[in-house]
């Protein structure tokens, strides 16, 4: 790999057709504010492009790339790797899940692709997810439409931390409402730990809502 920074003319960085990754208009526009502020940015990652001589492939930066452009940029930083498809395609399920979202269909492409070279027990060493994450995405039988795929479908996570006294509460909190719950063993040995922690702490927050109307 080439990891000196280049200036690169923004009208041969291509945007590579797979890349899964999708930010909001409200952070893009934060995005060009802070370069259009700073006059920095991260240089953007690219290869050769494999069909377009003279140009190349973006692998990482692609919003950087469109925020560039927008505020009459010529020519980008940019460093450029010599990598393979394969190598492409898991820098683009890696590097890009640092800003923005993964599109679901865009994401399914890389995993698949790359499923069909390398066994998911080897693809959790290299990407962000567990080989049962990778198994479970790539059998994933999508709908024609991305209207039709339900909401619940995937599990939304909520990160935050609590110190000793906080912890001990919010664990009495969800084991009464769990020894309060209703449910039949089989239903019991069906749901996980962590889905049972989440129907707790949702009828936590479902109780204070109620008693703030």
């Amino acid at each position: 790999m080439v990891n000196s920074v280049q200036s690169i003319e923004i009208e041969k960085l291509i945007a590579h057709p797979d890349n899964p990754n999708r930010m909001s208009k409200a952070n893009f526009a934060k995005l060009v504010r802070n370069i259009e502020r700073s006059g920095r940015y991260e240089p953007i990652v690219v290869r050769p492009h494999p069909t377009k001589v003279g140009c190349y492939q973006i692998i990482n930066g692609h919003h950087r790339c469109e925020a560039l452009a927008k505020l009459g940029y010529k020519e980008a930083d940019a460093v450029v790797w010599d990598v393979d498809d394969q190598q492409t395609d898991i820098l683009l399920a890696t590097l890009n899940r640092l800003g923005g979202s993964d599109e679901l269909s865009g994401k399914l492409k890389l995993l698949e692709r790359l499923n069909k070279g390398i066994r998911s027990k080897a693809l959790a060493k290299l990407l962000p997810f567990t080989r049962k994450q990778i198994e479970q995405l790539t059998n994933l039988k999508r709908p024609l439409t991305p209207a039709a795929i339900s909401a619940r479908t995937f599990a939304n996570p909520l990160v935050f931390f609590v110190d000793d006294m906080q912890e001990r509460t919010i664990k009495q909190a969800l084991s009464l409402v769990e020894k309060s719950e209703e449910r039949s063993q089989e239903t019991e040995d069906r749901i996980t730990k962590a889905q049972r922690n989440a129907a707790a702490l949702t009828k936590i927050a479902e109780h204070f809502i109620e008693s703030q109307t």
